[in-house]
């Protein structure tokens, strides 16, 4: 759902840019309490998995394909105000070296595919923790539900974006009917995808889950027939480190982007295949960044398509975990010294 350079107007992107950087600075000051010295570095690796992911096109109709989008997946992993901020990178980073969504819809997109899709998955989520027992599997349920319907939500917010400052004169009603049609055919690989990642984190280390926080139930036992509470373990040596987790999801990450990614669909996806049929896409522009040596997700001047797109995913996955651990070291950090300031305060007084 990359908005391309020309499909909106000047004015509603300079106005969707100022909602996208108002969601980002508050997002800036909300993640400073999700993120601590486990999570910050776990943002990061989320940032970059999202990135990988969104390299592998799925088909959902003839002549179609679709990819994560990522919202559910990144705000109930690290929490929402962290989520907006590792779309953002994502789509920042796809944008200046891949020329993956346009330089001037920045602002539609991280709008759209960052702040829709988080804020509509996440609401959905905690609802329905709200009302189904506090187990694991209620979170994978919740998580799969966020995510379904976070992707024709985004596909409407486009639609609403477009009707006020689509540069084509195409009728709103065919453009949403076709928009949220073919999205909720990619929301179900969104919410597979989502509930998939969420369930084999949470199987692992559940405490690294923010939504999960507050719901691991206590191991039971029966004796003389009755049900007790277990003893609860001493924590093991190393029980909190998160290296391999980090370790292990990178891993991953590269190998879906630096191998996985060639046998993706070659499909338009479900944007680009609407604005092909609708003729929204008759005043695109070319990306200001066309030109890149990393376009189109390859490197170039190699010729070898398979090893071109593999280095091409590679590079993207290395970049997106350092600007996003660096991001949410700094936040990290920040929160830190907010702390710190504080405790000093209340002893000085």
């Amino acid at each position: 759902m990359h908005v391309p350079d020309g499909f909106i107007n000047a004015p509603v992107s300079v106005a969707a840019g100022v909602v996208a950087a108002t969601a980002v600075a508050v997002s800036l000051r909300g993640a400073r309490r999700e993120l601590d010295e486990r999570t910050a570095p776990l943002a990061g690796l989320v940032a970059a998995f999202i990135f990988a992911v969104q390299m592998l096109n799925f088909p959902v109709a003839a002549g179609t394909s679709g990819h994560l989008l990522g919202g559910a997946l990144a705000a109930i992993l690290v929490g929402p105000y962290t989520g907006v901020l590792c779309v953002s990178v994502v789509l920042l980073m796809q944008g200046i070296l891949f020329a993956d969504g346009g330089l001037t819809a920045l602002g539609v997109n991280i709008t759209v595919m960052g702040v829709v899709t988080v804020v509509v998955s996440y609401a959905i989520f905690r609802g329905l923790l709200g009302i189904l027992p506090p187990t694991r599997r209620s979170v994978t349920v919740a998580a799969f539900t966020g995510a379904l319907l976070s992707v024709p939500a985004a596909a409407a917010a486009f639609t609403l974006v477009y009707a006020v400052g689509g540069t084509t004169d195409v009728p709103v009603a065919k453009v949403i009917t076709a928009m949220v049609g073919v999205h909720v055919l990619i929301g179900i690989g969104e919410a597979a995808i989502t509930a998939a990642t969420v369930g084999a984190v949470i199987a692992v280390r559940p405490d690294l889950v923010h939504g999960a926080r507050g719901l691991t139930s206590a191991l039971k036992l029966r004796v003389d027939g009755a049900l007790v509470d277990a003893p609860v373990p001493a924590a093991a040596p190393g029980a909190g480190s998160t290296k391999k987790v980090w370790v292990t999801g990178l891993v991953t990450a590269l190998v879906l982007a630096g191998f996985v990614s060639f046998y993706a669909s070659a499909n338009p996806d479900g944007l680009e295949k609407v604005a092909a049929d609708k003729g929204i896409d008759e005043k695109v522009e070319e990306h200001a960044a066309a030109n890149s040596p990393l376009a189109d997700y390859s490197v170039k001047d190699v010729g070898d398509a398979r090893l071109s797109g593999g280095l091409a995913g590679v590079i993207g996955v290395g970049v997106t975990v350092v600007a996003g651990t660096g991001i949410f070291w700094a936040v990290r950090r920040r929160r830190t010294e907010d702390l710190t300031a504080a405790s000093t305060s209340v002893s000085a007084g």
